[in-house]
Formats: C-alpha cells, structure tokens, sequence
C-alpha cells in the first residue's frame, strides 16, 4: 500500500472516530445544556425518536410499550398502554376520526385518543394474527389517507397491501405485473426483487409513490393496484420519495447531494439541483403550501428550491463552524418552516471523490430561527443555551426525563407556535391551498400539414353536423303516432304513391287551364267543370301528404281561410269564393256577355241580393266534412271530399250560370218558381 493511502486511511478512520464521538456526546446527553440551563439532575437514559405532530398541538411518541401524548409545553397529558413493542423506526400517523395508527410488534395497531374513559380500552389490533392477517413479519412503512379512507403497508419482500378502516383489504400488489403479456417492474432482476420504502402518499392526486430495492420508482392509484408509471432511477443509489401536492414528486438523494423534481403525470425529471452534503440518518426535506421544499445541510446552510427549481440558501454568509443536519419542521401556517443551526467545536470536512465527509468534536450552541423559504424573511431567532427553550421546555416539565435532540426540540416549537406572527391554519385548509398550485399542462399535439388537418376537421364537422340532423329525423320520425304498429316499408310506398299522383293532378291541372283559356262557351263550361274536379282531388291527395304520410310532427288538419270574392278587372266575368271556419262551400258566378242575356228583374235582384250577403259573409253555408283517412290501398288514390248537393240553374238560355256547393238553402229557388 502507497504512503498517500495509508494517510488517506488514517484520516478517514480519525473522522470517523470523532463523528461518532461527537454524535455520541451528543444524543446521550454528554452537554448539558440540552437537558437543563443550571440545575444538576439525574442523567437521562430514555431518548424520544420519531415524532407524530398533532393538528390538536399535541405531539405523539412510541415508547417502549406506551404511546406518551405531549402537551405542547412539555408536560405528558396521556399514557396509554399498548401491550406490544413499538417500532421505533416507523413514527405514529394521524388517522381520521383522531385515531393514530402505529406499529408494535409485527402489528398495526388503532389507538383512538378521543376514548378518555380508560386507557386499555384505547387501542385495538387493526391488523395482525388477532384479525386474520398472518406474516407480517416485518413491516416497512406505513401511511394512512383520510381522504380516501385507507391504510397503506409494505410488508418486506410480499408487497404493498391497501386495506380500508374497517379493516377490510382493498387491494395488494408486488413490484412485477403482467398487463396483456408484458412484465411490469423489475426490469434488471425478477429473483429477489420487493418493495423497500415507506409508501408515500400524495393527497392531491389520489396517487402512491414507492420504489423498489432495484432503484425503480412506481405510481399507483389509490383505487386500484395497475402501474400508472414506473421510472428507473437505479443510477442514482438510494433516495427519499417526498410528495409534493402541487403536481410534483421529489427525490432527495444523500450521496450525491442532489434534489431532483419530477412531473407526477410520467415520472419524467423537471430540474435538478445540487445542494450541500446531507445527513444520511435524516434526509427528508419538507415541502410548504408554496411547493417550496426545503432541507438542512451539514455545510450549516438550509436549502430551499422553488416549485419551477429555483435554488436558495439560508443564511446567505457562510458558517464554517455549523452544521444543520436535523430536516426542518413546518409551523401551523403552513408557509414558514423551524430550522436549527448547530454550531459544533474542532468541525474539519474533506472531499475525497463525489462525497464529502464532515468531523466534529462536540456541540457548543445551537440557534432555533422560524424562517419563510420563498423570501428569506426571519421571524423569530433564539440560540440554546438560552431562557427561552430552558423556560418554556424544561422548566418543571416531563422533557427533562429523556433525552432530546434537536428534532423534538423543533417538534415542540412547532406546537407551541413560539415566536410565529403568521395566523395558523387546518390540515384541510393547507392542503386546499397547496392542491391549488398544481398547473395542468395542455398537451402538445404534432397537427404537421395544417392545411389538411383543417379540410380534415371541416370535414369532421360537416359529417358530425349530418349525423345529428339523421339522428334528430329519426328520432322524430319513429314518434310519429301515424306509423306506430304498421310496417314501414308501406307506409312508405303510399307516400310515393300520393306524390305521384300529386303530380298527375299538377300536370292535368295545367293543361286543363289552358284549354279553359282558349275554349268559350259551353266547351268552356265543361272544362272548368273538369278543372274543379281535378283541383277537388289534388288537394285531397296533398291533405293526405300533410297529413296522415307526412315525415314531419303529427299534426291535425289546419283551418281553411276565408277566401274573399274576387272580380275581375273586365266586369263582365264575375267569380266568388267563400269557405268558412267549420263549414266549407264554394260558389261559382259565371256571367257571360251582358248583349244576349235575357235575365228578369227579380232574378237579377236575387242574384244582387245574394252577392251582398256573399261579400258581407251572411250566406247560409256549410262546410264540406272532411273525411278521415283510412289508410286503405284502395283508397289512395280517391277524393277525401265529396261536393253535396251540387246544382245547376240556368236562367232564361244560359245567361248566368250558377254551380252551389252544398248550399243549406237552394238560393235559385224563387229564381225557378
């Protein structure tokens, strides 16, 4: 072995010495000013680990074979007895209900803090041989979501295991699944692979995040147990999943002193930042309503990176002789965060390689600060020893029978509010407010020929806009009262029918106004007899078409106007019209040249009288009924009306020729008397 190794391996061996020795010195009590300012008293041998911090301003403790509740000023309100040894490794979790749960003895238990009335009656067995779960032998983590109302447990090497709070399972997964024939997870090696941290549980997006002892990070729902991603960060080594709640997900890794921020839709990385050497023990940063995430450095600076990775660090001078190796603690607000600052006695670091290695020889102070990470701003500053943590924690308290360090130290300055101007807000409002900042990203669609993505979208619209239209006749059409309980195929081909002869009638109808203009006398009367016929069947046909065929709404026959008499501009022909609401008839006044009529005075009187009773619409007259139609094959092709009563008067050789429609009463009577 080289000289400069062996020099290399007798630094390192003397670092490592007295980084044990001062860690040492430090959570067994060895300075005093940790305990007490002053008084001398009984060395403490209890140490409190892993604290559970209340939104009640209690802070929870696993002891032992008791959970211990402290008020916020130190004093220990509650013992309750558990029966099972705590795993001090895995902290309490707050539950719903204000129930905590917590693991003891290869079990979970269920402690519920509102049971006042006797302190055995408080805990149960959630899960464990006592329910009917058998192997848990070692638990890995343990979560619990209030807002989707499960428990959430690695078991070592059998997988993540969902359960609901009435202890019934959901769901359980390992780290490989086969979907449609493909593995998922495990990608580097099947033997031997599980699951090895504490499931993380972000609130915001219902999603799970753990990862497995190959380096792949997995999501997950938290309805059901299929893969949403999985990302290989193996590169990397070990990491500490931490959620964000705001749409992203961070990976604090030790080792190489880098934080990196991923986007929690696939895994991807957003940025990346490097910071000061980290505490392998503790290097779990916290994460404000912000989405700033912030975390202690044993460089002595605490580093604070915003949610688009902007980095900063606070103080902003350099400390050559502290350390912050104790994560921060967020205050009630949600916004500020507890930091301490320990200045340490003979502090040496060297750089061999990628890390950073950090000696000391004992703590001479350490100074408490409540600090706001996106702007830097210091509310309140305090270095122990000192009056304040000795007076408010120590004095008279049951703090003094343990040992603490400066993470218990910060849970209780948490609780107790010390020194925050800041309002303090619920769990639910600080949720709400981070849940706020997540920014969904539209997604970027590749349109590439925009010239045809936009006939293709015109064309989209057009057929769209047809289909709807189909859809809305059809749905119309198969209302239709008419054609229910008949076969559609006839109903169909009468209509082509009616429209057929509708036409005929057309053309007939044309052809015979022709002939009525050029034919005179009685040649002419017989056409026009004709042309009324015709015009009589053609609007029965086109009744039956709007009506009882018709594609449209069903609707009932309309009203017939009144159709007032009409003259014509010569004066010597002379035509009248009239149909009434209900009683329809028409009437014909046919004169021809006044030279060769003969008429008397009183039929021209009575032709008079009744054209005035015609246009002043008191004319006795009677609607043709209108007959309903049966739908008959025979009957298609028939008038729906017949004329009643039809009569034809001739006075004295022709000069005025009359035809009635169903009259009520017979006007040329007293013409033919």
């Amino acid at each position: 072995m080289s000289p400069v190794l062996e020099i290399l391996t007798c630094i390192l061996i003397l670092y490592m010495f007295t980084s044990v020795s001062a860690r040492w010195e430090w959570e067994s009590g060895a300075n005093p000013h940790l305990i007490s300012d002053q008084e001398p008293r009984p060395k403490p041998t209890t140490r409190l680990s892993n604290p559970l911090i209340g939104d009640d301003g209690k802070i929870y403790v696993c002891l032992a074979k008791n959970l211990l509740i402290f008020q916020s000023n130190g004093s220990i309100s509650r013992t309750i007895p558990l029966n099972y040894t705590c795993n001090v490794l895995i902290p309490p979790v707050l539950g719903a209900s204000r129930k905590v749960y917590l693991v003891a003895g290869n079990r979970v238990l269920r402690i519920n803090i509102r049971n006042t009335q006797t302190p055995e009656s408080s805990g149960e067995v959630f899960l464990g041989p006592e329910t009917g779960v058998e192997g848990m032998d070692e638990i890995i983590g343990l979560s619990v979501s209030t807002y989707s109302s499960c428990v959430l447990i690695n078991i070592n090497r059998r997988g993540l295991f969902s359960y609901r709070f009435d202890g019934k399972m959901r769901w359980s997964t390992g780290p490989v699944i086969n979907r449609m024939g493909y593995r998922q997870g495990c990608r580097k090696n099947l033997t031997g692979c599980y699951f090895d941290s504490v499931p993380v549980i972000d609130n915001c997006d219902a999603n799970v995040y753990v990862s497995n002892n190959q380096g792949e990070l997995y999501s997950l729902s938290m309805r059901s147990p299929h893969f949403k991603w999985i990302q290989d960060y193996s590169s990397l080594g070990s990491f500490t999943i931490t959620a964000g709640n705001n749409a992203q997900l961070y990976l604090t890794v030790p080792d190489r002193a880098i934080i990196l921020g991923l986007d929690i839709s696939n895994g991807s990385v957003l940025w990346q930042q490097s910071i000061g050497p980290l505490s392998s023990q503790d290097s779990a940063p916290v994460v404000n309503v912000n989405g700033w995430i912030s975390i202690g450095s044993l460089d002595g600076f605490l580093y604070s990176i915003s949610p688009s990775g902007v980095l900063k660090k606070f103080p902003e001078t350099d400390i050559l002789d502290a350390v912050s190796h104790v994560n921060p603690v967020l205050d009630c607000s949600g916004y500020a965060v507890y930091i301490s600052q320990t200045k340490m006695e003979g502090k040496i670091s060297r750089t061999i390689g990628e890390y950073t290695y950090f000696s000391a020889l004992k703590p001479v102070n350490t100074t408490f600060k409540l600090l706001v990470p996106a702007t830097g701003s210091v509310y309140w500053s305090e270095s122990y020893p000192g009056d304040l943590v000795s007076s408010c924690l120590f004095s008279k308290s049951d703090l003094r029978r343990f040992v603490m360090d400066e993470r218990m130290l910060l849970a209780f300055l948490s609780v107790s509010n010390t020194g925050n101007p800041l309002s303090c807000f619920s769990t639910r409002q600080k949720l709400a407010s981070s849940c706020s900042m997540m920014d969904m990203k539209p997604i970027s669609i590749d349109t590439g020929n925009e010239k045809a993505s936009t006939i293709f979208l015109v064309f989209e619209t057009i057929l769209v806009i047809i289909l709807a239209a189909l859809v809305r006749f059809c749905c119309i059409f198969w209302k239709k009262k008419k054609i229910q309980n008949q076969d559609l195929g006839k109903f169909l081909g009468k209509r082509r029918s009616l429209q057929l002869q509708k036409k005929v009638f057309d053309r007939s109808i044309a052809e015979l106004e022709k002939k009525a203009a050029a034919a005179e006398g009685s040649a002419g009367n017989q056409v026009v007899e004709e042309l009324g016929d015709l015009v009589r069947e053609r609007e029965s046909v086109e009744r039956k078409l709007s009506t009882t065929y018709s594609l449209g709404k069903d609707t009932t026959t309309p009203r017939s106007k009144s159709l007032l008499p009409v003259s014509s501009s010569d004066k010597k022909t002379k035509s009248f019209s009239f149909r009434s609401g209900q009683k329809e008839s028409v009437t014909i006044f046919h004169s021809l040249s006044n030279s060769n009529s003969t008429c008397s005075s009183s039929s021209s009187s009575m032709d008079e009288e009744m054209e005035k009773r015609l246009l002043k619409g008191k004319a006795p007259i009677e609607t043709e009924s209108l007959s309903s139609d049966n739908d008959d094959d025979d009957d298609d092709h028939k008038e729906a009306v017949k004329a009643e009563g039809m009569k034809i008067v001739d006075d004295g050789g022709g000069s005025m020729r009359r035809r009635s429609l169903s009259l009520t009463k017979n006007i040329s009577s007293s013409s033919s008397k």
